[in-house]
């Protein structure tokens, strides 16, 4: 039954339009009655993204069962991975959806509160990951913001593009981006051969060469 009336309901959208298909106009059409189309959404709005609260619960729960030793950052990653994958599930769908959220101004809002509680979902993940640090909340906010924007630049590419190409692969090129970007760079161990002293001389602008040059090797031990 909820297969059958979102598929009423885009029929009617594309026919007659958003804004001039009613509740009533879903049901007669899906062959239900009004109770059927409200246990299922809350609203007209809700029919446009009906697959949105399960990706989040899939996205909290992908989350929660992460381990302290996964790195935070490929983590939030694959959570915006999981987004990418719904929408591929249905490329028709979903670009059917993506031209009439251009053309709908309410459902353009709408869409941007759910885009923001996804990147909340992955900016309380972050934050918890490093309430240690002392620039923990600016830090988890800004990757939540940037593993969205990189998420949704792969997103918006392909569904203007009719739903051509691989989505999975754009979207792991720009998460990647993220992923180098703010993820710090391993140790590297420098053996103690290769290492040299560095010596700071600190004089005045005035003082003549041949005098910073005497400190310079008074300071390594060759004067």
């Amino acid at each position: 039954m909820r297969d059958s009336l979102i598929a009423a309901a885009f029929q009617l959208f594309l026919e007659r339009g958003y804004e001039q298909t009613t509740v009533d106009d879903i049901v007669t059409l899906a062959g239900v009655g009004r109770r059927s189309f409200f246990r299922y959404f809350p609203s007209k709005e809700d029919v446009v993204f009906p697959d949105h609260e399960q990706c989040l619960d899939d996205m909290t729960r992908f989350l929660a069962a992460s381990a302290d030793s996964d790195d935070p950052i490929a983590r939030v990653c694959g959570a915006a991975r999981l987004v990418m994958r719904m929408y591929a599930e249905n490329p028709t769908f979903s670009v059917q959806r993506y031209r009439l959220t251009r053309e709908v101004a309410g459902l353009r809002t709408y869409e941007l509160s759910v885009v923001w509680r996804y990147e909340k979902t992955l900016g309380d993940y972050l934050r918890t990951r490093w309430a240690d640090r002392r620039d923990g909340t600016l830090r988890a906010n800004v990757v939540a913001a940037a593993v969205v924007a990189a998420h949704n630049h792969a997103l918006r590419h392909w569904l203007r593009s009719g739903g051509e190409g691989d989505p999975l692969a754009a979207v792991d090129e720009a998460l990647e981006f993220v992923r180098s970007t703010w993820s710090p760079a391993p140790a590297v161990d420098v053996p103690a051969e290769e290492t040299e002293d560095v010596v700071v001389v600190i004089t005045k602008r005035s003082t003549p060469m041949w005098r910073v040059v005497r400190e310079v090797e008074s300071s390594l031990g060759e004067g």
